[in-house]
């Protein structure tokens, strides 16, 4: 079989990734970092869920926490306070961590190329996002640019970015079409118990959901009133 890594942080995104990457008949090879982030102890369950439900052929999961001591972003440093989702904001949020995914990707080609993979699986969003300039359409094409003369094997080895224009409803109804397990998945970027639902992650994952039409499977500690509505208007009260 055709071997793909893809990257799962354990958030709904790259859960459909792993879907997607399934449904196009590759063999899974499954790779998570932690960096030190507020929730990597909730991330890694649910990347080990997620890799048991699909039953990974393997998985990597590898320590990064120079990120958490460069910090510079909420996620990695107690002392900036994760801000209160706003699905309006043009600016980028305090929760970006500086050039994660380059050095995620830079693991994974690295394992591509011993296990001879032909595929890196991202699920990065443009379109409907939190604007991390990571998650840029361009920023995979120039990586791809860089793939194409930076190897020591001619394994033909790309980054595949399924999602990367897509809005969270339609990843969500890809998702639920193919049965990816979202009920496994952690978005929140403040809590390991519920979902605090205020976070700009959470925000964009309930929008998700109420606009795909169904209902978010994972606990929340309180929901925003657009979601609250919605479910009030779905049990017709």
């Amino acid at each position: 079989m055709r071997k793909a890594i893809v990257l799962v942080s354990g958030g709904m995104d790259s859960c459909v990734t792993a879907a997607i990457a399934k449904d196009m008949g590759y063999e899974l090879y499954l790779l998570h970092t932690n960096y030190g982030q507020r929730t990597e102890n909730r991330e890694l369950k649910a990347f080990y869920d997620i890799a048991n439900y699909y039953d990974a052929k393997d998985t990597l999961v590898v320590s990064i926490d120079y990120l958490k001591k460069i910090g510079g972003s909420a996620l990695t440093d107690e002392k900036i306070e994760v801000e209160k989702g706003d699905l309006n904001r043009k600016e980028i949020p305090k929760t970006y961590v500086p050039f994660r995914n380059a050095n995620i990707l830079s693991i994974a080609t690295s394992w591509a190329e011993v296990i001879e993979a032909e595929r890196i699986f991202i699920g990065a969003v443009e379109e409907d996002s939190s604007g991390y300039p990571d998650c840029r359409k361009i920023f995979y094409d120039k990586f791809n640019d860089l793939l194409s003369v930076a190897l020591a094997k001619d394994i033909g080895l790309r980054v595949e970015t399924p999602l990367i224009n897509m809005k969270k409803k339609d990843i969500v109804k890809r998702g639920v079409e193919l049965n990816a397990p979202l009920h496994l998945s952690w978005s929140c970027y403040k809590s390991e118990d519920k979902a605090c639902g205020e976070c700009d992650s959470c925000l964009l994952r309930l929008k998700g959901f109420m606009e795909a039409g169904e209902v978010d499977p994972i606990p929340y500690e309180k929901f925003p009133e657009f979601y609250e509505t919605y479910l009030k208007k779905r049990r017709g009260v």
